[in-house]
């Protein structure tokens, strides 16, 4: 089994560190690390180092760094405007399209969202996310925590414009003629999926989309859950570049 990965702001520069706070506490008290064990540090930004624990305290560990390492950004860069979803359709969708890979989550507030992020309920919704976005890079080794978009979210017009500065934009749409697995897809710059939520994309959207230099595609004969559909389609992307 690879070893724990935990974040930091900031990778150390000694030989030398102590790893306290939420991560110190989490590794020492809940994962219950001992002398000896190796884990990973990540600063979310694609710097590793790997250590070894030499003491546990109350809370934290004492380690040695052994190496140091960086990891480069994946090309093309992969962003996903997420629809925003009731209960917590959201999350899960954030949580599984990191452990696959995701650079970029838009959180967006289409016209069918049931749930509107508005004042502080919203910037406790995007919290969340982040939340599980960094938790979730964790789970799955990620040297790169995925950016997330919105303050708290993204208009359509923001969208738009998004799609009309991307390399390649696509809107996952189950009327569409064209397929992700066949269509032509760029070896840099960055690429927008965009998944709508449990009502689908209303016609304007779609209109607004495709204007903006966005092409309807299609996964299957299945129609999938807004928690589902971009993960699947990130599966998809990651298989025809070189990133699987």
């Amino acid at each position: 089994m690879s070893a724990p990965l935990f974040l930091v702001e900031s990778l150390p520069t000694a030989a030398q560190l102590t790893l306290d706070g939420p991560e110190g506490h989490h590794a020492a008290t809940v994962q219950r690390l001992r002398v000896g064990e190796e884990l990973l540090l990540a600063d979310g930004r694609g710097g590793t180092a790997s250590a070894v624990v030499t003491a546990v305290g109350r809370g934290s560990l004492e380690l040695d760094v052994t190496s140091r390492g960086y990891v480069d950004a994946s090309v093309p860069r992969l962003v996903v405007v997420q629809g925003i979803a009731k209960g917590d359709r959201g999350e899960l969708a954030v949580q599984a399209m990191t452990e696959v890979g995701v650079d970029e989550i838009v959180p967006w507030g289409a016209s069918r969202s049931v749930v509107q992020w508005r004042g502080d309920r919203g910037v406790r919704a995007r919290e969340k996310w982040v939340a599980t976005a960094r938790e979730a890079a964790k789970q799955a080794r990620r040297a790169w925590l995925p950016v997330l978009a919105g303050a708290p979210d993204e208009s359509t017009a923001a969208v738009a414009r998004r799609i009309a500065g991307s390399t390649a934009a696509f809107v996952l749409h189950e009327e569409a003629d064209d397929r992700l697995t066949t269509v032509e897809l760029p070896d840099a710059g960055e690429i927008v999926l965009v998944v709508g939520p449990e009502g689908g994309i209303a016609e304007p959207e779609l209109a607004t989309f495709t204007a903006a230099g966005a092409r309807p595609v299609r996964l299957g004969p299945s129609v999938l859950r807004t928690s589902t559909a971009g993960v699947a389609a990130l599966s998809v992307l990651s298989t025809r570049l070189p990133r699987w």
